[in-house]
């Protein structure tokens, strides 16, 4: 009997990562599979050991020293990076830069952020000398993004390096080169713990590999629906899962806010990186009295942009092919809603660039209030005060980065106050993005845990208590030989004590 059952088609080896702006190939990456996964995680935690055992100030020399590779190497990182996501070189270099700075304070503050602490003991406790040691996890997965595919994968790996630990790193498969870079210049920087961070390249099936793969933490960027998918898998193990899935973000201008200033960092905050940028602009809620000028001033500085590859363009294509859709979908959506276009229209969109594009009225239940656009589109829609502002502000389902801009700096505080976002800047888009000591992170659909700051580096240890006994106590109340007599006056004695207390 002849066997009729189709043969398995084979898996592909490699994969071909292409330039959004002209479609042409950049450079062929190996598709990494399960086996490949498993031999870098097992490298690492064989390095990782070495690593853990050194000194912190061992630790710093060494990232540092990585640091100033990538440093002098900005040139050819920020060309990847352009290459990769289409972004002008300008903003790509100062992508490196911030960067730097994040793996610089995370290098020179874990020490101090991690050393040994001592704690307090308590009445029946005062025997105990007590503390708490931040221990490193082991091996840390990450599984970086393509908007921004440094900066944004670095804010875990430099963290969890930092902390002690190795890193297994899956860029996105659109941005492969720019993964590879940052490890091939760490073990040129620091050969002694070569294999500590590893890339590994591929698409989905790589990354459910990686969660699979017995990593002892996995950070994840990306969608929420990936997301999902991705904590399921590290739920069968058990593997800690930390999440950044991205926002809808919204910017509050007061009547008496500086106009100027706001109109200048809603069209930064909102067109920079084509619209792809996590903590972005995306929603502007701004007091009736002067929600006409504020539309005027944003629609005459947006309309002054163009996309493009050239040396002059403001900023570059859509990274992501299918996000051109999603971007239509919502414009066209919000003006047959009834929503009024001051800048550009549907017609913006011309693929891979999508023009600038400025809407007003959009209903609060549109896709374009609702779900995250990723692109060069704002919606500034006028509330009666700053209580509606708050409320609608609040009402998304994305929790991540908010703006407000004031007058009065301490007045901004307090409405920043009031919003759920998991940071916000006060006359000023994205300013905590270039605080490394300010964690960052969301909540809802914008994820959960946060990376940067001292919050960060803790994200990527163990906690150990530790109790050591100074002296016998007492009234050993751990013992079964103490009297019930002894323990019941110790039980009056604390009674008495907390009664006044």
């Amino acid at each position: 009997m002849t066997d009729t059952t189709p043969a398995a088609a084979p898996r592909a080896t490699t994969f071909t990562a292409y330039s959004p702006a002209t479609g042409k190939p950049i450079a062929e990456h190996p598709v990494n599979g399960p086996e490949e996964v498993s031999r870098a995680v097992a490298r690492g935690r064989a390095v990782q050991a070495g690593w853990a055992a050194l000194p912190a100030s061992r630790r710093r020399e060494h990232l540092l020293r990585w640091k100033r590779t990538l440093a002098t190497e900005l040139d050819a990182v920020a060309r990847t990076i352009a290459e990769e996501t289409g972004k002008p070189a300008g903003d790509a270099a100062l992508e490196v830069v911030l960067t730097l700075e994040h793996l610089g304070w995370a290098a020179r503050n874990a020490g101090r952020v991690l050393r040994r602490r001592k704690v307090g003991t308590g009445l029946f406790t005062v025997h105990q000398r007590a503390s708490l040691v931040h221990r490193p996890l082991g091996v840390v997965g990450v599984i970086g993004p393509w908007n921004y595919p440094l900066y944004t994968p670095m804010g875990s790996i430099g963290y969890a390096l930092a902390a002690g630990n190795a890193v297994v790193f899956k860029p996105s498969e659109l941005t492969p080169g720019t993964g590879v870079l940052p490890a091939e210049l760490f073990d040129a920087a620091v050969p002694g713990h070569a294999g500590l961070l590893t890339t590994v390249t591929g698409a989905a099936s790589t990354g459910d590999a990686l969660a699979r793969s017995g990593v002892d933490k996995l950070a994840f960027t990306g969608s929420p629906g990936t997301a999902r998918k991705v904590m399921a898998v590290c739920a069968g193990t058990l593997t800690p899962f930390l999440a950044e899935c991205g926002g809808k973000d919204a910017v509050i201008v007061t009547a008496d806010a500086d106009l100027e200033a706001a109109a200048d960092a809603i069209v930064w905050g909102a067109l920079s990186n084509a619209g792809q940028t996590c903590a972005g602009v995306e929603r502007v809620y701004a007091v009736r009295e002067i929600h006409a000028e504020l539309c005027a001033r944003v629609v005459e500085r947006a309309g002054a942009l163009r996309p493009g590859d050239g040396a002059d363009a403001a900023y570059g294509p859509m990274t992501l092919p299918e996000q051109v859709a999603v971007v239509e979908r919502h414009v066209t959506g919000a003006v047959a809603a009834g929503a009024r276009a001051l800048l550009g229209g549907p017609g913006s969109v011309r693929a891979p660039y999508v023009a600038p594009v400025v809407l007003t009225g959009v209903p609060e239940d549109a896709a374009a209030m609702t779900e995250e656009t990723f692109g060069p589109v704002v919606a500034i829609n006028p509330v009666a005060d700053v209580d509606e502002a708050v409320e609608r502000a609040n009402a998304s389902r994305y929790a991540l980065g908010a703006a407000v801009f004031c007058r009065s700096g301490r007045a901004g505080a307090a409405i920043a106050a009031r919003l759920r976002a998991g940071a916000v800047s006060v006359n000023s888009v994205l300013g905590f993005a270039a605080v490394p000591a300010l964690p960052f992170g969301g909540s809802q659909d914008s994820g959960f845990g946060r990376i940067h700051g001292e919050e960060g580096l803790r994200a990527f240890t163990s906690v150990q208590s530790v109790t050591v006994q100074r002296f016998t106590p007492p009234i050993a109340l751990t013992s079964f030989r103490v009297p019930a007599a002894t323990r019941e006056r110790a039980v009056r004695l604390a009674r008495a004590l907390h009664r006044r207390r």
